[in-house]
């Protein structure tokens, strides 16, 4: 009985935050999505006697794979915008061809949950366990797709590097020379952390200058948008002016970003 009101809860929770992370336009929702998917197929593997699975499921897709994707939106900015400019030709056609294919192996999975007998681990296993049946599996009769999905992640990983490689066309700024152009500039000082000098130190509220005027660059511009969507603005009418400011901005760049995709195009 247990075991089947821990199915039907989890079951709810995983399809639920699988569709709100393909739905989801935010990067950084999606990822946290993921990983709660990911924790409810451990504990339904360690439901079905399976520790070893549960464990794995935790410390290499959670742990590992989750960090990876965390580490990939650091590096691209959370508030980066999307480029609508395709840089692959013909990727809509075999991202078609690729949906149909897993439509196919999707629909053959449940076919063969749904048709085929069930066996049991008990069976399925033997009298070696279920650790030295899996091991058994991956090594002599699945050996070939193993290794070619280690092939696949090494690549992916290389991949990424190159991607994320830029070359030093000049060269590199010492710090010597970005303190002279630091006080050579407009603002010798660094900018001022959010709430300083405020009523609330927090990190979506401007900071006052020593003279009480507003810093509107101490705040984040995709945090000052989003406190202007949620409606999350400060009584004080210069802190909300602000912060509107910055997400005006904000707007404004990313308008003139489509625009210059669209000249692209």
């Amino acid at each position: 009985m247990g075991e089947t009101i821990t199915f039907w809860v989890l079951a709810v929770v995983s399809v639920g935050a699988a569709l709100g992370m393909v739905f989801n336009r935010k990067a950084v929702y999606s990822a946290l999505m993921l990983g709660t998917v990911m924790l409810c197929l451990a504990v339904l593997y360690a439901v079905q006697d399976a520790p070893f699975l549960a464990a794995v499921q935790i410390i290499v897709y959670t742990g590992a794979i989750m960090m990876l994707f965390l580490f990939v939106l650091m590096l691209v900015g959370v508030d980066s915008s999307d480029s609508f400019v395709e840089t692959l030709k013909g990727q809509r056609f075999w991202a078609v061809i690729a949906a149909a294919g897993f439509l196919v192996l999707f629909v053959l999975a449940i076919g063969n949950a749904i048709f085929t007998p069930q066996v049991g681990l008990a069976a399925a296993t033997g009298q070696n366990g279920y650790i030295r049946s899996i091991a058994e599996l991956l090594f002599t009769r699945y050996v070939f797709a193993f290794e070619i999905t280690s092939a696949l992640l090494i690549t992916a990983a290389l991949g990424a590097m190159v991607l994320a490689h830029r070359e030093q066309l000049t060269a590199k700024a010492t710090q010597k020379d970005m303190s002279r152009a630091r006080f050579r500039g407009d603002r010798p000082s660094p900018l001022p952390g959010p709430g300083t000098y405020a009523r609330n130190n927090a990190i979506d509220m401007p900071a006052l200058l020593p003279d009480g005027s507003v810093a509107e660059s101490s705040v984040n511009r995709y945090i000052a948008r989003y406190d202007l969507e949620q409606g999350h603005l400060p009584e004080d009418p210069k802190l909300a002016e602000a912060i509107r400011q910055t997400a005006e901005e904000d707007e404004a760049d990313e308008h003139e970003a489509e625009r210059n995709n669209e000249v692209t195009k």
